[in-house]
């Protein structure tokens, strides 16, 4: 039976690497029997300009009745673009926020893994760069982006950080069974030294901890702290645990590890249905140039498949796939001098070649 995806292309590279993203799961009915239908949908900067607004009615119903929500970068350049010059409540920063609280995800997942091999690619010493494998769970749809009162004047500008017990303690659950099925660590980010809503935030969590969790390590880091030592021993972290702008700037942070923001994929979890996207934004500098980094967008879709879509194995041939493209070649801001389309069709390959592999050794194994 066939799942259908929700894909909302974005904006600049954003339709470059979703259909890059989108041969690679074509190619997964022939390799795995995975069947997908795609609802292309307007979303970002793109739809403000075809349908006056961000987040078009049509999208928030089709969003709904999709198995998974797959997006591409969305988004503008910065300063005095028209996008920009809109009143914020038709900005796409306002749609991307009406998504997440639409779809109710409150968890977003965004593993940074340094691949064995690829240690070269990172701006670290290879020999700290080697070894990366965290999990930063960041805060979704509470905190001072949804904060009441919000505003700006000419003489105050003021927004609110907020949460609430049940905010707290649903992401820090998801952390704490995420790190049973890992190395059993959490480490949890906040600035409770000095915020009150901090304080509020570690006590919530140290709660969860002591009543649901006690088999699981934890620790705190303010977050200043935290951004030195995920740089300075990134190895030393599995499982991360903040609020929505800590974990927006901490998890940007941490993406450049790996080598590129390009590389990083997301997951946003907890609702009615799931959302995948890339870190990294629209990068209007090089769209229509044929160089845009689709891994970001391929591994987010790999984890669409194994979160959304109950296909674990079609998710690690993606990984596998993109893994060993990667090694052999990578796309331009990597070094390498694979463009979007070559990059892709090397993915899609190694797939192929590996289902091949797969195949001939069962049979003979017959």
């Amino acid at each position: 039976m066939s799942k259908r995806v929700a894909v909302l292309p974005g904006d600049f590279i954003g339709p470059e690497i979703v259909e890059a993203t989108l041969a690679v799961l074509r190619t997964l009915k022939d390799t795995h029997g995975v069947e997908l239908e795609f609802d292309l949908l307007p979303f970002g900067g793109s739809a403000t300009e075809s349908h006056g607004e961000a987040f078009p009615q049509a999208t928030r119903d089709a969003v709904l009745k999709a198995d998974a929500v797959l997006m591409g970068s969305v988004g503008g350049p910065v300063g005095d673009h028209p996008w920009n010059r809109l009143p914020r409540e038709q900005r796409v920063e306002t749609g991307i926020l009406q998504l997440r609280r639409h779809l109710e995800v409150f968890a977003n997942l965004r593993p940074v893994k340094v691949f064995p091999g690829l240690e070269r690619l990172s701006p670290l010493r290879e020999e700290r760069a080697a070894g990366t494998d965290m999990i930063i769970f960041r805060e979704l749809t509470g905190g001072i982006y949804f904060g009441k009162p919000s505003f700006t004047s000419e003489e105050r500008g003021l927004s609110t950080m907020v949460y609430d017990r049940y905010e707290v303690e649903r992401i820090a659950r998801l952390a704490f069974q995420t790190a049973r099925q890992r190395s059993g660590r959490v480490t949890n980010v906040d600035k409770a030294n000095v915020l009150d809503v901090s304080q509020f935030w570690r006590d919530v969590v140290v709660q969860v901890h002591a009543e649901e969790f006690p088999d699981v390590e934890l620790d705190h880091l303010y977050v200043d702290n935290a951004a030195m030592q995920v740089v300075r021993d990134p190895k030393a972290f599995d499982v991360l645990v903040m609020g929505n702008l800590f974990g927006d700037i901490i998890s940007d942070l941490a993406a450049v590890i790996p080598g590129s923001l390009g590389l990083l994929p997301s997951a946003s979890l907890g609702g009615k249905v799931g959302l995948y996207e890339p870190v990294h934004g629209s990068a209007p500098d090089i769209a229509g140039k044929g160089v845009a980094n689709p891994v970001g967008t391929m591994l987010s879709a790999a984890m669409m498949l194994r979160h959304s879509l109950d296909q674990p194995a079609a998710a690690a041939a993606v990984e596998a796939a993109v893994q060993n493209a990667l090694a052999e070649d990578p796309t331009p801001d990597l070094g390498g001098q694979r463009g979007t389309h070559a990059f892709t069709q090397a993915v899609t390959n190694e797939l192929t070649r590996a289902a091949e592999k797969a195949e001939t050794t069962s049979l003979a194994a017959s």
